[in-house]
C-alpha cells in the first residue's frame, strides 16, 4: 500500500534519493544538504522531504524507490547515477511517482524519468554556435578514444554542418597512451590552412595539461588557433593552465552559482559538490509544483512546461522525451575566474525542435 502524499500539517511528501552510503556518500551529503538549503528558501511551507539512500547500484536505487512511495513520495528527485535511474522506468510506468534525476546521462532519458543533470552533448553546440558567430569556419578535434570522446566528436561534426562550416581534421588518441605527440602531429597537418581554426579538446585535467602540450609541440596553441571545450573545464583554478588562457567552454553562469556557494560554506563550513546546486534547483522545483494547484501538481505535464524553471545554474526545461534544455554561458578562460563572452539565454523563445 502507498501512503498519503501529504503530511498531518498539509505539506507534500517529496523524496531525494541520495548516494549516502558507498564511495560517493560525500556527493550525496553535499546534495542532501544544498536541497535542505533549499527547503528553508523556498519551500519549507509546501514540502516535507525525506532522503533515501539510493547506494551505488540499480538495485539498492529500485529499494530506495519502493520505500519512498511506500511512505508516499508524490514526487522522487535523484537518484544520482544514470544506471539507476534506468532501472526505475519500469516503477514509474507502473502507476508510481515521477523522477527527476540527478543524472546528466540522456541515454537514461524517457518520460517519467527526467534527466536534469548537465549533459556535455549541449555544451558542445553552445559553444560551435559561438565559434560560427564569431566567424570560425573551420573545426578540428583532439579527444580520447573513449565514448565520451566520440560522443563530443560526433556532436561536434553534426553542429559544425548544421552550421554551415567545416570538420577539418579529426584526431581521437589512445586514452591510456603516454604519447599523445604523434597523434597531435597528425592532427595539425591535416588541420592546416588560412582561415582561423577551432580545436576542440573534450578532456579533463589532470590528462589536460599532456593534452596542451602535445599540441602546442605541434604548433597548436592559444596564439594560432582559438580551443574549445566542454564542461569537464568548469573547475576550480582552471585558468591556473597557462596554455589554456583564452579558450572558450559553455557552462551555467557561474555568478548565479557563486552566491550559492558562498551561502552553502558559510551554513555547513565546507564547499559545497560541483553538482550540489541540482538538488538545490530540484527542491525549487518541486516547490513551484506544490503551488500549482491544492496537493500540488507532480504530473507529466506540468514538470515539462515549455517555459521552464529557472534555478541557480540559469534556466531549465524538461522535454517531454525525459531530455533538459539549460541556458548555457560561453566563457571564456582566464588567469583569476573567467570571463563570460556571451551570456546565458534568460528565456526560452525558440520552440522545442
Amino acid at each position: 500500500s502507498v501512503g498519503s502524499p501529504v503530511t498531518a500539517s498539509g505539506k507534500t511528501r517529496i523524496a531525494l534519493l541520495l548516494p549516502l552510503s558507498g564511495r560517493s556518500a560525500p556527493v550525496g551529503q553535499s546534495l542532501q544538504q544544498a536541497a535542505e538549503m533549499a527547503l528553508f528558501d523556498t519551500g519549507a511551507k509546501e514540502l516535507a522531504l525525506a532522503a533515501y539512500d539510493s547506494g551505488e547500484t540499480a538495485d539498492t536505487a529500485v529499494e530506495a524507490y519502493r520505500k519512498a512511495r511506500i511512505d508516499g513520495a508524490a514526487l522522487v528527485l535523484g537518484p544520482l547515477f544514470g544506471t539507476s535511474a534506468t532501472a526505475l522506468a519500469p516503477l514509474v510506468g507502473q502507476g508510481g511517482a515521477n523522477v527527476v534525476s540527478f543524472s546528466n546521462d540522456e541515454q537514461a532519458a524517457q518520460r517519467g524519468v527526467w534527466i536534469m543533470g548537465i549533459a556535455a552533448p549541449p555544451q558542445v553546440r553552445r559553444v560551435v554556435d559561438h565559434a560560427v558567430d564569431a566567424g570560425i569556419k573551420r573545426f578540428a578535434a583532439f579527444a580520447p578514444q573513449t565514448s565520451y570522446g566520440q560522443q563530443m566528436i560526433q556532436t561536434m561534426e553534426s553542429q559544425v554542418t548544421i552550421r554551415g562550416g567545416k570538420v577539418a581534421a579529426i584526431e581521437l588518441f589512445d586514452a591510456n597512451s603516454a604519447d599523445l605527440n604523434t597523434p597531435a602531429r597528425r592532427l595539425a597537418e591535416a588541420s592546416r590552412g588560412e582561415d582561423k581554426l577551432a580545436v576542440l579538446v573534450p578532456v579533463a585535467p589532470p590528462r589536460l595539461a599532456a593534452a596542451l602540450a602535445a599540441l602546442a609541440a605541434a604548433g597548436i596553441d592559444n596564439k594560432s588557433v582559438q580551443l574549445i571545450g566542454t564542461g569537464v573545464w568548469d573547475v576550480p583554478n582552471i585558468g591556473s593552465e597557462v596554455m589554456l588562457r583564452g579558450a572558450w567552454y559553455a557552462a551555467p553562469d557561474p555568478a548565479k552559482r557563486a552566491d550559492f556557494e558562498r551561502r552553502f560554506l558559510s551554513t555547513y563550513g565546507r564547499p559545497p559538490h560541483r553538482l550540489a546546486t541540482l538538488a538545490y534547483d530540484g527542491v525549487s522545483l518541486a516547490g513551484h509544483l506544490a503551488r500549482l494547484k491544492q496537493g500540488g501538481d507532480f504530473s507529466a505535464e506540468a514538470i515539462t512546461n515549455p517555459n521552464g524553471w529557472s534555478g541557480v545554474d540559469g534556466i531549465f526545461r524538461f522535454l517531454p522525451n525525459g531530455r533538459s534544455e539549460r541556458a548555457l554561458a560561453v566563457i571564456a578562460v582566464q588567469a583569476g575566474p573567467g570571463t563570460v563572452v556571451s551570456p546565458a539565454p534568460t528565456s526560452f523563445t525558440r520552440p522545442v525542435n
